[in-house]
């Protein structure tokens, strides 16, 4: 029986990520840096926001702090930018066969407005990033 493994997951255009791409090895990722870096704050921004869609400010910060809403991640931290549109996928690799699916969400962000997001899944083998189109 062959089964789905995470195998990457990409960051585009989201908090101080321009373009990121995090490669799983069998199915496992560690992420290391110095504390306030940003690992619990790009782990709380792909696997659960992107499993369960649920964008409340409480969900994505760490510490469970109602502080930073979703538009945060988009547009402040010393960005200076009034709208930006971001993505964040995870890609799923089946084992033996190596076919290939993905989740993933954008979000547009612009300020004074709502957030606006949307959802995709791609299930016809074909990857995202430099090398993968």
């Amino acid at each position: 029986m062959s089964h789905w493994k995470i195998s990457r997951a990409g960051v585009l255009n989201f908090w101080y990520y321009d373009e990121d791409y995090f490669q799983f090895e069998d199915g496992r990722l560690m992420l290391r840096g110095a504390n306030g870096s940003g690992k619990s704050v790009t782990m709380q921004s792909l696997v659960p926001l992107l499993f369960d869609g649920n964008k409340s400010p409480e969900r994505l910060d760490p510490f469970g702090s109602k502080a930073r809403r979703m538009e945060s991640y988009l547009l402040s931290d010393g960005l200076e930018l009034d709208e930006r549109t971001g993505y964040l996928f995870l890609e799923f690799e089946k084992a033996k066969t190596g076919g290939f699916m993905t989740i993933g969400m954008g979000m547009r962000a612009r300020k004074n407005m709502a957030l606006q997001s949307w959802y995709f899944i791609v299930l016809d083998g074909r990857r995202i990033g430099p090398g993968h189109e």
